[in-house]
């Protein structure tokens, strides 16, 4: 195989994740020529209602995965927050990279902090779980609809006149722009998504010659992490637009899982935390979300789905 082609969205952010695969495969592979292919996704095109409006299932990801399908290209690169946890019967994800920082960060024009944000500061973020977490913190605050690639919802952070905003650290990492970050937010106070920070590589399950071709980016830890928290998401039946949180570590050998459902306007939260073999991380975040719906969860989730 002397060519590749990656399938991926347009965003700078995704560009920056399709050249970082392209540079590392053909860094390994001398001879193989990769191309980048751009697809727009309904989640692109559709810029001016909330995601959760939208339907947050696949949002990202149809369109390029369509093309997998079709042969067009080879495989595609996406931000593991944005894949839904069931794949079309032809794909698999073979690969998630080394993770990048999963923490949400904030940003703010004065605010050092959320606690130090003045009453009634406007903060903008396209995310329900963002959303919820920061009222539970301080209902206080107006949150409002922030969509759009890091460098708009940065620009328009100014624009729109909004106090603070809330991004993944790891975009702002990627993009180089670390330097706006105000704080970095504690997971335990502040769960981030499922996912977040991970790229993953998606093919078709019966392109052996991709998936060896591949295999040297995946990045075992990693991919323990995520296959823990996804499981978590996927017994929640969420998608990515949904108020749910999921957080694994490894410490000492013992995989930590956080999880984390709350209610949009965050009122109502269930959060509870559990531990085991990291082999046995699948079935710890399927328990963990089995015990979130006995706390009511349930409930919550469905009044969200409803409302979208």
């Amino acid at each position: 195989m002397s060519e590749l082609t990656i399938g991926t969205r347009a965003s700078p952010l995704a560009l920056w994740q399709a050249n970082f695969v392209r540079t590392e495969i053909e860094r390994t592979h001398p001879g193989v020529t990769v191309i980048i292919k751009t697809i727009h996704t309904q989640g692109d095109k559709i810029l001016d209602v909330p995601l959760a409006k939208v339907g947050g299932k696949g949002l990202f990801v149809k369109e390029i995965e369509t093309e997998l399908i079709a042969g067009t290209i080879d495989l595609a690169v996406h931000s593991m927050k944005d894949v839904p946890t069931v794949l079309p019967d032809e794909l698999e994800i073979s690969v998630i990279c080394d993770r990048e920082d999963p923490r949400d960060a904030f940003l703010a024009r004065e605010a050092k902090s959320v606690a130090d944000l003045p009453q009634g500061a406007k903060v903008g973020t396209s995310s329900l779980r963002r959303q919820a977490q920061i009222m539970g913190l301080r209902p206080d605050l107006n949150v409002v609809s922030l969509r759009g690639n890091v460098g708009t919802r940065v620009r328009k952070m100014t624009e729109e006149n909004m106090d603070a905003i809330i991004l993944a650290v790891s975009g702002l990492l990627r993009m180089e722009m670390e330097g706006l970050i105000t704080a970095r937010l504690d997971p335990e106070v502040f769960v981030p998504a499922v996912a977040q920070g991970a790229l993953g590589i998606e093919i078709r399950k019966k392109d052996g010659a991709t998936r060896a071709m591949i295999d040297f980016l995946n990045h075992p830890l990693s991919a323990m992490r995520v296959a823990a928290e996804r499981a978590f998401l996927a017994r929640l039946e969420g998608g990515c637009q949904v108020p749910i949180a999921g957080h694994a570590t490894l410490v000492d050998g013992r995989l930590k899982l956080d999880g984390l459902v709350g209610s949009v306007d965050g009122k109502v939260i269930f959060r509870d935390q559990t531990e085991g073999d990291p082999a046995d991380g699948p079935a710890l975040g399927k328990a963990l979300a089995e015990k979130l719906l006995d706390m009511g969860a349930e409930k919550v989730l469905k009044e969200v789905y409803g409302s979208n």
